[in-house]
């Protein structure tokens, strides 16, 4: 009996633990007009306050909208409470639409991309602030790429089958470190998520706008792609950031993580010193180093805990472990009006507990190198016949066939008991169809997108015509979980609480920065 079975028995011996999985999903969504361009209104005010609504906000652009769930324990309430703030988002939309796609539409100027705003308080300005170091260091396009998140946490019920009774300290230090090995899991398989999902495989031309990328495009009118891309907002030319590529950020301990993480943001870059910090009086960025804040560490998948009031991510891991992990990889579906699918949260389910519950060995040097030229390959010839990787740098390469379809064996284990805790056979089913794809390349989000780029005649028409019939499903959309006066209310709450905020600042906005980050002078 493998260690992963066994473990898998061990939960199964309370099945209730599988209909306990906390999940939250955050959605990115850019705003585009009646001309099919991106949309340079501001963030609309009948939304209420992007600093302080707690369902939708802002990304890097006023023009990215930001979608947010809370934690649920059931799949069909999490869908229908992030349908619910889309049609409630819609109806204070105008004649804009949804963006349904992850690489931006068209963008006639870099420039003329409008950086959210979060209004006058201290925090609202460093919020500003920070996208202002962003469209420095990497440039606009590259913020307005949007993703879907998949927040995931384990029940209680889970780490008692495993560890029995423990101490609060015990606990936490289990927690983590089972969470760190489901992390060094998900950068040895997390492959498998843009070979399925990968929704990317072609880019309007505008996002290029004359750069050199190094990859030979086909093009299909003024559309570009590979002909074997998965997600190319995973690769170089997308959300990742190469002046990264060296940290040395380890996960194979909380301690080894956060010290990683302390070490890259007190190092300092001297490209973006370059920029300037503060320049004629005017800030250009919070700091010059080579991550102005925790979250401008780019990377498919984080550990969080939520944080109290005024405290960093990284003092809250510090102060009660890992609480739950963030998957980033996600594209954002272009064949469901809100950008994830039940089929997609399922296959999540059973993906990130199956990181969770298989033997995770620890992570050595050139382990990270190796994962992350897997997945560079999958995502841009993932669907290339007879495609070889090798999982670990001391191992032989194998097809994506092989190692898939191992994967789902033991996939399907976890399928099982989550079909007899919520009945039928959904899990299943969601395993038989999604191996189907592993055979059939073409069965798989970006085959079937790149298919219909190709019958349309470009990308622009395929995310405008969907655009608009999702533009109708959702206004049509009743709700299921909220209703039109919580939304209002929200609205109304978020105004005021910004308002709080800003009358209770007492600090100049220098002074505020130079305390927030006083702890960069201590190393």
């Amino acid at each position: 009996m493998t260690d992963f079975s066994a473990r898998l028995q061990q939960v199964a011996k309370n099945p209730k633990t599988f209909k306990q999985f906390g999940r939250g999903i955050e959605r990115e969504a850019l705003r585009y007009d009646l001309d099919d361009h991106l949309a340079l209104t501001p963030h609309p005010k009948d939304l209420g306050s992007a600093l302080t609504n707690q369902w939708i906000t802002t990304d890097f652009s006023e023009s990215l909208l930001e979608f947010i769930t809370p934690v649920s324990n059931d799949v069909d309430v999490l869908l229908n409470q992030l349908k619910d703030v889309h049609h409630f988002t819609m109806t204070k939309m105008g004649d804009e639409k949804l963006w349904p796609m992850s690489m931006p539409c068209f963008v006639s100027d870099e420039e003329k991309i409008p950086l959210a705003e979060y209004g006058t308080s201290n925090a609202g300005r460093m919020k500003n602030l920070y996208r202002q170091g962003l469209k420095h260091r990497y440039g606009s396009l590259m913020q307005i790429i949007s993703g879907v998140h998949f927040n995931f946490s384990f029940p209680e019920s889970y780490w008692d089958s495993l560890h029995g009774e423990q101490t609060e300290q015990e606990r936490a230090d289990s927690k983590s470190e089972g969470y760190f090995g489901l992390i060094r899991n998900y950068y040895r398989y997390g492959w498998i998520i843009p070979y399925l999902f990968g929704a990317s495989p072609a880019l309007c031309p505008s996002f290029i706008q004359g750069r050199e990328t190094g990859l030979n495009f086909d093009n299909i009118g003024k559309t570009l792609y590979l002909p074997y891309a998965t997600a190319l907002r995973l690769s170089d030319l997308g959300y990742t950031n190469s002046a990264q590529s060296d940290l040395k950020i380890g996960f194979n301990s909380l301690d080894e993580y956060l010290a990683g993480l302390q070490q890259a943001m007190h190092k300092p870059s001297f490209r973006f010193a370059e920029l300037g910090v503060k320049v004629d009086g005017e800030h250009r960025q919070l700091n010059s180093n080579v991550l102005q804040i925790e979250n401008e560490l780019y990377a498919p998948i984080r550990p969080k805990r939520v944080a109290k009031n005024g405290e960093k991510p990284s003092e809250a891991l510090k102060r009660g472990g890992v609480e739950y992990i963030e998957v980033r990889s996600l594209d954002v579906n272009p064949y469901s009006p809100i950008g994830v699918s039940k089929q997609q949260v399922q296959f999540l389910d059973l993906f990130v507990a199956w990181c969770g519950m298989k033997d995770s060995a620890p992570m050595k040097d050139g382990d990270l190198e190796c994962w992350r030229g897997n997945w560079n390959s999958i995502i841009l010839e993932g669907r290339k016949p007879g495609l070889e990787f090798k999982l670990c740098c001391d191992q032989q390469p194998s097809s994506l066939e092989y190692w898939g379809k191992q994967m789902f064996e033991q996939l399907n284990q976890i399928a099982i008991e989550m079909d007899k805790a919520h009945g039928g056979t959904e899990y299943q089913d969601t395993c038989a169809t999604l191996v189907g794809w592993i055979d059939n390349p073409e069965l798989t989000i970006s085959g079937r997108l790149l298919n219909d780029i190709k019958q349309a005649g470009g990308i622009g028409k395929v995310g405008c015509d969907l655009g608009t019939q999702y533009r109708d499903e959702l206004l049509a959309h009743p709700y299921q979980v909220y209703n039109q006066a919580m939304m209002e209310d929200e609205v109304v709450r978020s105004r005021q609480e910004q308002n709080e905020i800003e009358a209770s600042d007492k600090q100049g906005f220098d002074e505020f920065l130079e305390q927030y980050f006083s702890y960069l002078v201590k190393m």
